[in-house]
């Protein structure tokens, strides 16, 4: 793997353990989450910019149906994050309490909700959409793979997709997606490794719907290109 890539890899895992932290909010304190939150927006424009040929590349060639996916979730991510950004400054305490900004924290505080649980989906489904390529690099690094570690790895995906749709209404995303609640219930009594287990299990099931839909539209796209 050339420097490059772990770099990308690194940048990746790193946003992934920074929004597991952020969705525990309450659970490890405002200070905290603000700085993390402003930590995970450098690593999304670290992101960025490491995959700037994809970016300059956005108006070149022609869309197929996987492109035009990965566009539209990647363009779906860049509106969340930047709402996510500009409704933290709107609410900050702490990091941004130096700008000069007077009300409007109903509105941020409500915006930053449906940014971040929507970017958690978004993100996710991303992720799942470029599953192929993580497991090629992971197959690459394990010298070649074999059908029953396949197998294995499909069983133990499926059975992260399930409890992540238990985790997903257990946990009352669907309300925190469509505002039926402005607010989000912590238990604090709940040791933390069963929270993040349960947002990694609901991060896998958008991982798992990810993967599979776009293999369906790539075998879409392969049926139309032989007629």
């Amino acid at each position: 793997m050339n420097p490059k890539m772990i770099v990308k890899v690194v940048v990746d895992i790193g946003m992934t353990v920074f929004l597991m932290l952020l969705m525990a909010f309450e659970l490890i304190g405002r200070t905290a989450h603000e700085w993390i939150g402003v930590g995970i927006f450098i690593l999304f424009i670290i992101h960025h910019i490491l995959n700037w040929i994809w970016t300059r590349n956005l108006f070149c060639g022609k869309y197929s149906h996987f492109r035009m996916l990965q566009t539209v979730c990647v363009l779906l991510i860049f509106i969340t994050m930047l709402g996510s950004m500009i409704s933290a400054m709107l609410i900050s305490r702490q990091v941004f309490a130096f700008l000069p900004i007077s009300g409007g924290r109903s509105f941020g505080r409500a915006l930053h909700m449906l940014c971040a649980y929507w970017g958690l989906v978004f993100l996710s489904f991303h992720l799942g959409i470029h599953w192929n390529m993580m497991m090629g690099m992971a197959a690459r690094l394990c010298q070649g793979t074999s059908r029953v570690r396949a197998l294995l790895l499909r069983i133990l995906g499926l059975a992260v997709a399930v409890y992540g749709a238990y985790a997903f209404v257990k946990r009352s995303i669907p309300s925190y997606l469509f505002l039926r609640t402005q607010f989000v219930f912590f238990d604090y009594e709940e040791p933390l490794v069963f929270f993040f287990l349960d947002y990694l299990a609901i991060m896998g099931l958008f991982v798992f719907i990810g993967h599979f839909l776009a293999a369906g539209v790539r075998r879409i796209g392969k049926k139309k290109a032989r007629i």
